[in-house]
């Protein structure tokens, strides 16, 4: 009788007939994700069709893998979209998560309170700043309005330099035509979105460190550690858990470029564009051209690839951190 009672109270009935408020507090959360995340999915066959409108999804000419086998074969447009998004992302991931912490460790060592919180609001500032108004800004900086004349090879300004060019010269150099030259541009985009995310991530760390133990500095102090030694002995390591979790959310979409970023910093110059398109903005642009079976076989191949890659992450991760990962 006791071994019924006791299997009765561990079953589905007496979980639901006891906790029916908690679970019915979860049906709108429920619902929303089922909505907008699991009913969507039924549009990934989109993916193996040449979709027209007046036949639907499901009515359209059934193709198979033809979208999947244009974008990876005799296409050099995509295997540069492939490439640019990679290298961004890889240097965007390294220093992303190196400048955030070292930011976050300096800011934890500062003890005056004041320029403790304006300097945090200033690193937090860009966060909130859309795309376009820091393309309006850099344009501000990069701006170039000179020509070389032919014959003299002497400079001659047409117009206001931006601040960068005007550094240039002050120091007896030459200014550059920044919106001409393509090479300059996977760098200064990989800066710009360390910069724009360094704050918020930074903003992270610190939470992190304010829940260590602070006996173990204390204890650090009194055996004659130095702040180094206790920040390369104590805090970093125990920042690891956190720098594991949010790298490989990270490494998650990692074949995801930031299309707001490339059309608000770059915009449609053909010059500079092609050295910075990624592969959400190549999908924008052959969208008007393949239609939406193609972009949705791009958009299921950089999710699938996303996958794999945190599964792989994150057994990694397990195996080097001692079995912490993200899942």
């Amino acid at each position: 009788m006791q071994r019924t009672v006791r299997r009765d109270r561990h079953g589905f009935r007496w979980e639901m007939r006891h906790n029916r408020s908690l679970y019915l507090m979860c049906v709108p959360g429920l619902l929303l994700l089922l909505a907008f995340a699991y009913l969507p999915m039924g549009g990934m066959y989109m993916a193996f069709t040449k979709y027209n409108v007046v036949d639907g999804i499901f009515g359209s000419p059934f193709v198979g893998l033809e979208n999947f086998r244009y974008f990876f074969q005799g296409n050099p447009y995509a295997w540069n979209a492939i490439r640019n998004t990679l290298i961004i992302n890889c240097w965007g991931l390294v220093l992303g998560t190196a400048l955030p912490i070292t930011l976050a460790i300096f800011m934890n060592e500062v003890k005056n309170g004041l320029f403790k919180k304006v300097s945090q609001s200033a690193m937090f500032f860009p966060y909130f700043l859309s795309w376009v108004v820091v393309g309006a800004i850099l344009y501000g900086f990069l701006t170039s309005n000179f020509r070389i004349d032919r014959r003299s090879g002497e400079l001659i300004l047409t117009g206001a330099n931006g601040v960068v060019n005007r550094l240039l010269m002050a120091v007896g150099g030459m200014p550059i035509r920044w919106y001409a030259e393509a090479k300059y541009w996977k760098a200064i985009i990989i800066l710009l979105d360390v910069w724009k995310w360094a704050g918020y991530n930074s903003i992270i760390y610190m939470a992190a460190m304010a829940g260590f133990d602070g006996s173990l500095y204390e204890a650090a102090t009194i055996d004659g550690a130095s702040r180094m030694q206790q920040i390369l002995y104590l805090t970093i390591p125990m920042l690891k858990p956190n720098v594991v979790v949010l790298t490989l959310m990270c490494i998650g979409r990692i074949f995801f470029g930031d299309m707001g970023m490339i059309w608000g910093v770059v915009g449609q110059n053909a010059t500079v564009l092609d050295a910075v398109t990624v592969i959400d903005t190549y999908v924008y642009t052959s969208m008007r051209t393949m239609g939406f079976g193609f972009s949705t076989a791009i958009g299921l191949c950089q999710s699938v690839m996303g996958l794999i890659l945190i599964l792989l992450a994150n057994a990694l991760a397990k195996r080097i951190n001692e079995g912490e990962g993200l899942f």
